[in-house]
């Protein structure tokens, strides 16, 4: 499965779209935005740039797309405000893979560009956007003409579902009794692609330019958790259900991985290290608990509105509505026993 062509999170704005089930992806954007601030305070002291380029990566569709973007310019505007002068160009780069619902952005955009104006007021300068298809592991921009790059839950993602796993058999992705081989397997696709992020990104920032990337990881360097059931291992467990009832071949759900990866701290940082080209600023982890704020259905819709796309892409669009189904019944049934807390590596990095 190519997954530049076929992953995109849910479109529109129906009840199982992404942009009405994105709830706990805003919140870590909320709940991250004082390093966010923190960096581009930093770059916009020590560049000062007449014209500011911005990049979100991951940005996807829905209020979401504009909520990190706009924090940012509303923080340069601040600054510019109390240094007395005045407002610079801003130039936003909306990146995503090819499928995802850029129409849907567009469509949005002049209502919630034309409410920030107003809020901003009087002086505020030119703001131009630009919607980037393509995979952030590779090259999107122009050498040396981004200023601050903005990533949020998107990174944990691979840019292909990693080759070696026929021995995870009845997993998905990586979980308590996936052998060390597919473990080494998924460790060595997400290094080969976190370096190409690095350095692509090395190539299109300027000097002392800036990121910001919020991706899912883990706490601890061991990939055997005592508990197992989250919101990856019960689909599953939906999946093998359906195999039980012959809806699903098993040979099917055998052949099934996510390509997700969630790297630990000292991962991340061995990375950076070994590309080169960004000094860390911040390298730290966040826990939230996705249950403060979404029901059983809540939640069901926030896993359909993310990976429904890939569900489809490989058994069809007949189980799709059974697979959600049961998922919501299953959740149902173990939300006691459900791992709610998910951790959240949080890097603040500059371009040396």
């Amino acid at each position: 499965m190519e997954v530049v062509e076929m992953f995109h999170m849910n479109e529109g704005d129906g009840d199982t779209s992404y942009a009405n089930n994105s709830e706990g992806q805003k919140n870590v954007i909320l709940r991250t935005k004082q390093t966010t601030e923190e960096a581009i305070t930093d770059l916009y002291n020590s560049l000062c740039p007449e014209t500011i380029s911005i990049a979100d990566l991951g940005c996807s569709s829905g209020p979401n797309t504009f909520l990190a973007v706009f924090n940012i310019i509303r923080t340069v505007e601040n600054l510019r405000k109390i240094a007395g002068t005045h407002s610079p160009e801003y130039v936003v780069h909306l990146s995503d893979l090819p499928s995802n619902d850029f129409n849907t952005i567009f469509r949005s955009m002049p209502r919630y560009v034309e409410d920030f104006k107003k809020e901003m007021g009087d002086g505020f300068g030119h703001c131009f956007f630009a919607g980037v298809g393509g995979s952030f592991y590779g090259r999107l921009f122009p050498s040396k003409s981004i200023h601050f790059v903005h990533s949020s839950s998107s990174l944990h993602w691979l840019s292909q579902i990693p080759k070696g796993l026929e021995e995870n058999k009845g997993n998905i992705c990586i979980s308590a009794s996936s052998p060390p081989s597919v473990i080494k397997a998924y460790y060595e696709q997400f290094e080969r692609d976190f370096l190409t992020f690095f350095k692509t990104r090395s190539e299109e920032l300027v000097t002392g330019g800036r990121m910001v990337l919020y991706f899912w990881g883990r706490k601890s360097e061991s990939h055997n958790p005592i508990h197992d059931l989250n919101i990856w291992t019960l689909l599953a467990k939906c999946l093998k259900d359906l195999v039980t009832k012959g809806l699903v071949e098993e040979e099917k759900l055998n052949s099934f991985n996510l390509p997700i990866y969630a790297p630990s701290l000292n991962e991340v940082k061995m990375v950076v290290e070994k590309e080169g080209s960004f000094s860390i600023n911040v390298l730290e982890g966040l826990t939230y608990d996705f249950s403060e704020s979404m029901d059983g259905k809540a939640l069901t819709n926030t896993v359909r509105a993310v990976l429904e796309s890939l569900v489809v892409s490989h058994f069809g669009g007949g189980v799709s509505d059974q697979v959600f189904n049961k998922y919501e019944e299953m959740l149902g049934e173990c939300m006691t026993e459900f791992v709610k807390e998910e951790f959240f590596n949080i890097v603040s990095l500059t371009k040396i």
